[in-house]
This record gives C-alpha cells, structure tokens and sequence, in this order.
C-alpha cells in the first residue's frame, strides 16, 4: 500500500449534530442508545447505536456531554432528519428537548501533526473528551494506520482549527482505514451492531438497562451466534456501501455487504465490509455483481475483536 501523508485539517460537511438538552437529556437517550450515557462524563465520548427492536442499526453516533444537561450526538447528515424524528416519537414525558444543531456547529477532522498544533496530546487514547476554552470540543479517534486523529466540535462562528488542509475524501479514507464503521443510509438495519465490531470497540455497553434491541444483541453475544463480522478490505474497483459480497464460487447468495467504503490515494478502494466469518475460509472475496465484480483483498483489523461468549 501506498505511504500517505495524513496530516492536516478538513471540514465534515458530511456529518451532523443532534442536540439532547434538559435534566432528562442523559437518562433518555440511555434508554434508546446502545451505549451507557446516564454515566458519561465530561472527559468521555461515547460511540453507540440506534437499533430497531429487532436489534438492527439505524444510526450511528459520537456522543459527548459538554454540560451536565446537554448531550450532542454527531451522526451521517444523511440519516440525520430520519433519527431525530425516530428518537422524538419516544420522548413522551421526558424533560429532553431534542433539535437538529447542524447549523449551529462546525465540525472538522484533525489527522496527524493538527492534533498537537490546537493544543491535544496525539497520544490520548480513543473515546475521551478535551475542552478547549469554553465551548470547543476535541473528540478523540481511532487513529488510521497509527496516525492520531480528532473530531473538532465548535460553534459555528467560531474560528477553524489550525493545520494545512486535507480533502473531505482523504478523510473519509483514514475512517475507513480507522475499522470503525458510520452508519449511512445505504446500510440502515443491514447489521446487528456486532456485525459492525461495535461491541469490540466501545459501541455497545452490555452492563447498561434495557433500550430497543437489547434482547436481540445480548443474545448474539452471549449464546454463541455470532456469524458476521466486519473486515478491512482493499480493491482496485470502486465500491460503496450497501454492495453485496460473494465468495468462492457462488455467484447467488452473498455472504456479507460493504457497510463503508471509500477512494484511496493511491487510485484504489478501500472498505470496511460485514460478511460471514466462514466466508474468509472459502476466499475469493468479490463486492458488486458477480461477473465484473471488484476482487477484495482482507487486510488485519487496527484493533483486536471481542471473542464470542
């Protein structure tokens, strides 16, 4: 693979912000989301997913808590509209007012040498918060091929971070690159968030009350079902979310789909794809239609998974 140069700052204009505001704000969505937010600290980010009851992902967000009755989640600006009208049909009671932010932040990718240029330690580990003055965020990342990486948070009107810039597509690359998936609509309850490596990567919190879902991914983890997983793959052809893949010989029924996929430097493909683990044994793995489908080649995880219980 080709050595790239990660360095620098992009403006996401792909993602969005839902704003989670009142005393109920953190008890509410600890209720609907995969992931433990009645106990998120300050410090914390938190990874989690939406599911519907039958356990499936219908998004997927980084969520933080800036103040102790305020919770921002950033997800797919593609999947945003459908999310929050989701969540609000469960509000009820609850004392949470919950919003479309989009406009009201500006959200920018830090890779490499950025990260210590806007006062963060590159070696913070994946999941945690830095506040920067008042009102600015800095959401630590999976690094892509051992290059640091953060999630800028700040008002709109705010002044951009400092670093040389990079294109949204070389970003998108190093999330790719990074292992961890983002939901999109392509994908939308395509997975049981095992099938995306949430529960090996801080995306599933199986200590935590009852939310949509539960029962299914519980049952996944703990008895002994787990069928799918999600690998790194490169190709010379283009891929997107939401293809097929097939294996070996069989040209009919596919073995997995590309849950994220973006354009490499280096002219090639790179993906994150959710198929049967029984299917790396028969090899040959192919995205798209059979007869001119892209040739996929599985590369090691940045990270270790979880082994089934």
């Amino acid at each position: 693979m080709t050595t790239v140069v990660l360095n620098g700052v992009t403006t996401l204009s792909h993602l969005g912000v839902i704003r989670a505001e009142g005393p109920d704000a953190a008890s509410f969505l600890h209720g609907q989301l995969t992931q433990d937010f009645s106990l998120l600290g300050a410090t914390e980010a938190r990874l989690a997913a939406l599911c519907t009851a039958k356990g499936r992902v219908i998004a997927s967000f980084i969520g933080i808590r800036p103040q102790p009755e305020l919770i921002l989640l950033v997800c797919s600006r593609d999947i945003l509209a459908a999310t929050l009208k989701r969540l609000s049909m469960y509000v009820l009671r609850a004392k949470v007012k919950l919003t479309d932010a989009t406009e009201q932040f500006a959200l920018h990718g830090l890779a490499g040498t950025a990260l210590t240029a806007n006062g963060l330690d590159a070696e913070t580990p994946p999941g945690k918060r830095t506040a920067i003055g008042d009102d600015i965020s800095a959401v630590s990342l999976y690094p892509a091929d051992g290059v640091p990486r953060a999630l800028w948070i700040a008002p709109a009107d705010h002044a951009a971070p400092v670093g040389a810039a990079i294109d949204l597509a070389l970003w998108q690359w190093s999330e790719v690159r990074s292992g961890i998936v983002t939901l999109t609509t392509p994908v939308i309850e395509a997975f049981v968030p095992q099938m995306i490596n949430y529960e090996s990567v801080g995306g599933v919190n199986f200590k935590k009350g009852c939310y949509p879902g539960q029962e299914i991914v519980a049952r996944s983890q703990f008895r002994g079902t787990l069928k799918r997983r999600t690998y790194l793959v490169q190709a010379d052809a283009p891929l997107s979310a939401g293809q097929e893949v097939f294996a070996g010989n069989d040209i009919e029924q596919p073995v997995g789909t590309v849950a994220q996929a973006a354009l490499a430097p280096d002219g090639g493909w790179a993906a994150l794809v959710s198929i049967q683990i029984a299917a790396l044994e028969a090899g040959a793995l192919r995205a798209g239609a059979p007869a001119d489908g892209a040739s996929l080649t599985v590369e090691p995880l940045p990270y270790a998974l979880l082994e089934d219980i």
